[in-house]
Order: C-alpha cells, then structure tokens, then sequence
C-alpha cells in the first residue's frame, strides 16, 4: 500500500475534504488522525474507517487553541510513535463586501485557516525534525493566488497559507521535511453550497449565474473540482518519496488558474 505505516494528523477531518482525504489515506495503508472541533463526527468518522479495516483515531482539536492542537498531536505521535504527514485542511467561509464585513468575523476566518496552520505546523515539526522526515501539506484554494470579490478574509488568509508553506520548504529543507500546498478550484463542499445563495444576494444575480460565472466562469470545462481530485492530490504529496518537490503549489481548477 502507498501509506503503509505512515501516520497522517488531517484537521478538518470529520466532514467533507478532510474526510475524504482520511478515506483515501486510510484505504492506502496510512494511520489517520481525525482532528476536528466536531468530535461526534470526528468519532463517526474514525469509527468508519476502523469498520473498513483502517486505523484511525478521533481527535477534538480547535485549531485556533495552541493548548488543544499541542495535546491533540502529541496524543497521536504517543498513539503511533511518529508523525509523517501534516494535512493542514480546517477552514470556514464568510462573504461580505468589505464595507460590510464585521472585523470579528474576519478575525475569525483569518485565525482559523491561517493560526491554525501556524499552530498545526509548529505542533507537528517537533515530531517530524527528530526523525529527519515529514510531509507538511496545507489546503489553500485557487484563492491563493487569484482575488474573488466579496472575500477579503478568505483571500488574504490563503495567500498567508502560501507564504507560509514555502517558508517551511526553507526551514523545513536542512530537517529532511517537505512542505506544499493544494490549491484547489471550487469544491462542491456543504462551504461552497452555502456561498451560492449568498452570493446570488449580494451579487444581485441568479444562483444559477454565480456557479456558471463566478465559480466556473474561468474553468475550461465549466466543472467542479471534487473531494477525490483534491484527496488524490494529497496522497501524492504525502507519498512523494524525496524531498524534490517542496515548496509548490499544486492547483486542481479546471484550468481556472494556470501556474
């Protein structure tokens, strides 16, 4: 099996593309921790994979308490001896106009997504520099280099996740860890599914406009990325057997964003 043994900390894990990448790592031999702020569900999850055969353990983490991802991560490696692979994947959505967004609510998307990684990665280093190997991976968006309107929070908070993987790449090169970055186009997620009517709103145009223009507009099939393309690429990153590829940006879009 690809993953076979290699131990993988997913934050975000209990629904969506955190899940599926769980799914997928498990089914290739790989000990997955479902970390999430939801621990019922992180607990169905994990309880699904071990049903399947996998091995997964259910980990409440609030990836904005430095405490909680500190005991959380340190809870897997004495679980499992080792951490291998980071995939750093919690995140929310708000949209606003910028004159309307409430600071407190770009605050709490910005902490999320781009604190979290700092505090995830920081949590998991320590465990990976011993061992002289790792795979950090961080979920950014298309968003991390192309503006939307109506996201300055989600915007600026996956840009700063781009930054800050290729930091590591740097720092984490002399310690034998990898960092990269998943950049994908938009992902029919229950996120994405609420930010059509929103948008539809302060658009001022159909819902059917704003997944055919704004969403798809820029792809070249008018397609939705999905939660395997993405979990597809996550495997390869974590399975990648050098250190070759660090540093980078792999954007599954449909061809809305070209690197």
């Amino acid at each position: 099996m690809t993953l076979a043994e290699n131990v993988a900390v997913i934050t975000g894990a209990s629904s969506g593309i955190g899940r599926t990448i769980a799914n997928t790592f498990a089914r290739e031999g790989g000990k997955v921790a479902i970390c999430d702020i939801n621990m019922e569900g992180a607990e169905k999850a994990a309880a699904e994979i071990r049903a399947a055969g996998g091995d997964a353990l259910a980990i409440e983490m609030d990836v904005t308490d430095e405490a909680a991802v500190n005991r959380g991560v340190d809870r897997v490696a004495e679980r499992y001896g080792r951490i291998d692979t980071m995939v750093s994947n919690a995140g929310i959505q708000i949209v606003h106009p910028i004159e309307e967004f409430p600071y407190e609510q770009f605050r709490k998307l910005v902490t999320i997504h781009l604190d979290g990684s700092f505090l995830l990665t920081k949590a998991c280093v320590k465990h990976m520099y011993p061992r002289k190997s790792g795979s950090l991976i961080y979920m950014g968006s298309v968003h991390s280099h192309e503006p939307s309107a109506l996201k300055t929070a989600y915007v600026a908070a996956k840009h700063g996740i781009l930054g800050l993987a290729r930091v590591m790449a740097k720092e984490g090169a002399k310690h034998g860890v990898r960092s990269n970055t998943i950049c994908p186009g938009f992902v029919k997620t229950p996120l994405v599914e609420k930010q059509i009517p929103e948008q539809a709103a302060n658009l001022g145009i159909s819902e059917e406009e704003v997944v055919n223009k704004v969403m798809l507009g820029d792809t070249v099939d008018q397609t939705f990325t999905t939660m395997e393309d993405v979990a597809d690429v996550a495997l390869f990153l974590a399975s990648f057997k050098s250190n070759a590829l660090t540093g980078q940006s792999i954007v599954p879009s449909h061809g809305w964003y070209m690197a």
